[in-house]
C-alpha cells in the first residue's frame, strides 16, 4: 500500500498546485495548500512526514515557477490565478494630476514596443493608478501591485514609486505571451536609494538620441541616477556661454581622432535630456574634472593652466591664480542652472600624473608660501576646498573621486565615490571620517572591463575581468563593519570609460546584458539574490535586446554576437 499512497500523493501535490485546494489522498488523508505554498494536514498520521518533506518541495517548485520575468526581481511576487490581458479594450486611469506623465510613459511604451493603444479613462479604468497616504519617512521608490483578471491597480505613497510599478507591468507585457500579465500580488522597495551609471563622452561623443536610448533602459531597470562624464583630456562637451571655446574649439576631436568636428552638447541639449531623464525618474548629474584631466579646458583658455607632464601635457588648471576660482567658478554656475539635480561632480582624481610643474610654477610657489602648504597634494586640498566652497555657496552638493578623502571637506555637504578597489583602506577612511559614499569599485563594476575570458578589447587588472555574475552578486554592505557605516552606503553605480568604445554597438556590447545585473544589485537584498533564477529571467530579457537592434553579449551563447575588433591607440595613455 506505501508504494501506491506514494505514488497517489506525489501526482496530487505536483497535479493540483492551485491556490487553495484541497487535496484528498484517501478517505482518512487530505491536506489542503495555502496561498504560499504550505501544506495544512486534516490528520495527524504517518504520512506527516512525507508530507512535510513535499510541502518544501511546492514551495521551492512554487517559487521558481512564478517567477515573472521581472528585473530586478520583487521583494515579493504571490501568483494568483488567471491574467489580465493588455488589449485595445484596455484603459488606464488615475485620481492624481501628478501621475498623468506617469501614465502617458506606460501608454506610448505600449504602443512603440506593442502595438497597443491603451487610453487614459477617468472612470471605470481597468488599470489604475492609486497615489495613497504613507508614513513621513517612506520609502518613495516603493510600491504595490495587484493584478487581478478584471483590473489592475498600482499603488505607492509617491509618483517614484507608482513609476516603478508601472515599469514592472510593462516588464510583464513584454515578457509573457499573448499580451497576458499573471495575476499576481507584488509588493516592492530597493534596498539602495543611488542606482547609478556613468557614461564618459569625453573621449567618445554619442549624441543625443543614444543617451535618451540609455536613459530609457535605465528606467527599464529602476536605474536613477545618470553621471555624466563631459569633461577630461580628449574634449570638452558641454556648452558654456561664457566660455564658448570651450566647446567650439574643445569639442573636436576624440581619443582616437583628433581632427573630427566639434561635437558637443548645447543647453538646449542638456536641457532636453535633462526632462527626458526626469520623466523617468532619473536624477543627471554632470562632471566637471579639476584640477587634474583638464587638458581640453586649457588648450582652448591656456592662461588657466598650470602645465602637464609629457604623458599629460596641459593637465592641470593653476592654483596659484586667482582668476582661476572665478573662471571655474562661473562654468559651475552655468552648470548648477542647467543640471538641477544640486549634484555635481568635481572629479579630483589622478592629478599627480600631470602635476609637475607646480614644483616650479611661480604662482603656485608664492600660494604654498602664504597658505603654509607643505607639498603638491596640499596644494590640490586647497584648491579643491576653495572650488567646493563655491559650489556650496550654489546650494548644490560636491561629488568626489575617493582621492579627496583626505581633503577634509564638510561631510554634511559632499559624497566620495569609492572606486580604486586596491585600496580598501581608502574606503575605510571616508567611512570613518562620516562620508556618505557610494561604490564603484573597478572590479566588477567598471564596464569597460572585459566581461569573458576570450575578450582582447578592453580592460583586465592582473588578468581579472567583470562577468556578469560578479556585477550581480555584488554587495555593497560587506564592505561595512557597523549599522552607522552600512547607513553611510548610498548605494552603486558602474562606469564605463570609453578609450574602446567608438560606436554604439561597443558600448552596447559593453553594457548589455550587465545594466540587468547592476540593477538587480542595486535594488534586490543579498539574501533574496538567486543567480539562477536571474538567469531565466534575463533568457526573456536578451530577447528584447534582440528586438531593439542592440549588438549585446550573450553570457549563455558567447558567439551569437561575437567581440568587434577596436581600433588601438598610439602611446598617449589618457587615465581614467
Amino acid at each position: 500500500m506505501r508504494k501506491p499512497l506514494f505514488l497517489s500523493l506525489l501526482f496530487a501535490l505536483f497535479a493540483q498546485l492551485l491556490v487553495g485546494q484541497t487535496v484528498q489522498i484517501n478517505a482518512s488523508a487530505e491536506f489542503k495548500v495555502d496561498n504560499i505554498g504550505r501544506i495544512f494536514i486534516k490528520n495527524n498520521n504517518q504520512i506527516m512526514r512525507l508530507l512535510y518533506v513535499l510541502s518544501v518541495l511546492i514551495v521551492y517548485s512554487k517559487a521558481f515557477a512564478q517567477q515573472p520575468g521581472i528585473i530586478p526581481m520583487p521583494v515579493q511576487f504571490a501568483k494568483g490565478s488567471g491574467y489580465f490581458t493588455l488589449n485595445n479594450h484596455s484603459s488606464i486611469g488615475y485620481h492624481n494630476e501628478q501621475l498623468k506623465t506617469i501614465a502617458y510613459y506606460f501608454q506610448n511604451e505600449l504602443l512603440s514596443q506593442k502595438g497597443i493603444t491603451v487610453q487614459q479613462k477617468a472612470k471605470s479604468a481597468n488599470i489604475v493608478l492609486v497615489l495613497k497616504a504613507g508614513r513621513k519617512h517612506a520609502d518613495s521608490c516603493a510600491y504595490q501591485i495587484s493584478i487581478k483578471p478584471e483590473k489592475v491597480t498600482v499603488s505607492a505613497t509617491h509618483p517614484n514609486g507608482i513609476f516603478y510599478g508601472v515599469v514592472s507591468l510593462l516588464q510583464l507585457a513584454l515578457t509573457n505571451k499573448n499580451n497576458q500579465l499573471p495575476a499576481a500580488e507584488i509588493s516592492d522597495a530597493p534596498v539602495y536609494a543611488w542606482r547609478g551609471f556613468m557614461l564618459d563622452e569625453s573621449r567618445h561623443f554619442f549624441g543625443k538620441q543614444k543617451v535618451k536610448s540609455i536613459l530609457n533602459w535605465m528606467a527599464f531597470y529602476k536605474l536613477n541616477t545618470f553621471h555624466w562624464h563631459l569633461t577630461d583630456e580628449p574634449a570638452w562637451r558641454l556648452e558654456i556661454k561664457k566660455y564658448p571655446n570651450l566647446a567650439l574649439i574643445e569639442g573636436i576631436g576624440d581619443y582616437l581622432n583628433p581632427n573630427l568636428p566639434a561635437q558637443f552638447y548645447t543647453q538646449a541639449d542638456i536641457r532636453e535630456i535633462v526632462a527626458y531623464a526626469s520623466e523617468r525618474y532619473i536624477k543627471v548629474i554632470p562632471e566637471i574634472d579639476m584640477p587634474g584631466h583638464a587638458t581640453a579646458a586649457n588648450k582652448a583658455y591656456p592662461e588657466y593652466s598650470g602645465g602637464g607632464s609629457i604623458g599629460h601635457p596641459e593637465f592641470t588648471f593653476n592654483p596659484g591664480l586667482e582668476k582661476t576660482y572665478g573662471y571655474l567658478t562661473d562654468i559651475l554656475k552655468e552648470t548648477n542652472v542647467l543640471f538641477p539635480s544640486g549634484l555635481i561632480h568635481l572629479g579630483g582624481d589622478e592629478v599627480s600624473y600631470g602635476n609637475e610643474k607646480w614644483k616650479s610654477n611661480p604662482d603656485i610657489l608664492k600660494l604654498r608660501e602664504r597658505e603654509k602648504l607643505k607639498d603638491d597634494a596640499a596644494v590640490e586640498h586647497y584648491f579643491m576646498k576653495r572650488m567646493a566652497d563655491s559650489l556650496y555657496q550654489l546650494n548644490a552638493r560636491a561629488i568626489f573621486w575617493d582621492e579627496m578623502t583626505e581633503a577634509d571637506l564638510p561631510k554634511e555637504k559632499t559624497i566620495m565615490l569609492w572606486w580604486r578597489q586596491e585600496k580598501p583602506a581608502q574606503l575605510r577612511t571616508a567611512l570613518s571620517k562620516g562620508y556618505q559614499m557610494v561604490l564603484c569599485p573597478r572590479l566588477p563594476l567598471y564596464f569597460d572591463f572585459i566581461q569573458d575570458s576570450t575578450h582582447q578589447y578592453g580592460r583586465k587588472w592582473n588578468k581579472l575581468y567583470s562577468p556578469i555574475e560578479q556585477v550581480y552578486q555584488f554587495d555593497a554592505q560587506s564592505f561595512t563593519e557597523n549599522k552607522k557605516e552600512k547607513k553611510l552606503i548610498l548605494g552603486i553605480q558602474a562606469n564605463l570609460w570609453t578609450d574602446t568604445v567608438d560606436n554604439d554597438s561597443r558600448l552596447d556590447y559593453l553594457l548589455f546584458p550587465r545594466i540587468a545585473a547592476l540593477a538587480e544589485a542595486a535594488w534586490t537584498a543579498q539574501n533574496h539574490k538567486d543567480f539562477k533564477t536571474f538567469t531565466n529571467n534575463l533568457t526573456q530579457h536578451l530577447a528584447l535586446y534582440s528586438k531593439a537592434g542592440l549588438y549585446y553579449y550573450h553570457p549563455l551563447k558567447p558567439l551569437q554576437n561575437p567581440e568587434i575588433p577596436v581600433k588601438r591607440k598610439k602611446a598617449l595613455n589618457y587615465k581614467d
